[in-house]
């Protein structure tokens, strides 16, 4: 159970609750509300739209998660860090973390089983056994997966806490004016299609999201840009940068789709580095992930043609 205490100006329930718990979408904190599992004052709440206001005291259940016939599977990993606590892994274009509808295998998660055996049983539950963070199914780059309870809270603090640092390195269309720069704007569910996201207003369901970028290498029509993540949203790199101008190269959902003439297996964005701290020593371990061969190839054809 969760108790949280409400502060600042009234505001509906189910949006100040996504809002708190920033694993929680606004939709599933609806399906928490309709399954009898918030109080506000000590009372069972059953209105999504009901209001709370400073000094209220919201408690939350969350349910166990009904168990899936998650099945390991000896598919490769290329791993940058491995110890008995953690495990730091390149994941490819085109690899799905954990199963969800529409990919009820070949995952991550299921190549994680395997290779760490019945260790990861149970960490973090049974839905996303390991899962700290997340990339899109066709981002490539360093993730990291908790092999232990301990270590799973350890590093989703860091994430939370923003002690983590997770970099990227990403081509985009046309070439910004200035050499660096923040974009602070709200990612929430796409008003028309659900599928995606959009940059919405915080009052329309959007929540904060952070995303610092710099200028590495100007590529004609391209440029070559690092992102630090200071949020971590959905999609929160291709929405941010389609809403500069500039959205990722080879980004069918955010972008044109166009791949400048290189057979892409993804978007051509990359987690190329990431840092934290060990933990149970709170050693420094800093993971690089080379880029994938289809970006190298994109970068080098460009760089010929500037």
């Amino acid at each position: 159970m969760l108790e949280l205490v409400v502060t600042g100006t009234p505001e509906r329930l189910d949006r100040w609750l996504s809002t708190q718990v920033e694993s929680l979408s606004r939709s599933r904190v609806q399906k928490l509300i309709e399954q009898l599992s918030v109080r506000v004052n000590g009372e069972i709440c059953t209105a999504k739209k009901a209001t709370v206001s400073q000094g209220d005291r919201v408690c939350l259940t969350i349910p166990e998660a009904v168990p899936l016939a998650l099945m390991p599977e000896p598919i490769p990993l290329d791993i940058l860090y491995e110890d008995d606590q953690l495990l730091i892994i390149n994941k490819p274009a085109g690899m799905v973390v954990h199963p969800a509808p529409g990919h009820p295998s070949g995952t991550l998660v299921n190549a994680v089983l395997a290779h760490c055996g019945e260790q990861l049983k149970g960490v973090g539950g049974v839905l996303r056994p390991g899962i700290v963070h997340r990339l899109d199914k066709d981002t490539t780059g360093a993730i990291v997966v908790a092999k232990t309870e301990p270590a799973l809270h350890s590093l989703q603090g860091q994430i939370q806490t923003k002690t983590a640092r997770r970099e990227y390195l990403g081509i985009v269309f046309g070439a910004p004016k200035a050499d660096s720069g923040t974009v602070n704007q709200p990612i929430g569910r796409h008003p028309k299609d659900r599928k995606k996201m959009a940059v919405v207003p915080i009052d329309q369901g959007g929540r904060q999201a952070v995303t610092h970028w710099q200028l590495q290498e100007r590529l004609g029509n391209y440029s070559l840009l690092h992102f630090r993540l200071e949020t971590g949203r959905t999609h929160q790199i291709r929405v941010h940068s389609a809403w500069l101008g500039h959205p990722i190269v080879g980004d069918l959902d955010y972008g044109s789709g166009r791949s400048a003439g290189v057979n892409l297996a993804g978007q051509a964005l990359h987690a190329c580095r990431l840092t934290l701290s060990h933990p149970l020593t709170q050693a420094p371990i800093v993971a690089v992930a080379p880029l994938p061969a289809d970006m190298e190839t994109l970068l080098n054809r460009l760089r010929l043609r500037t």
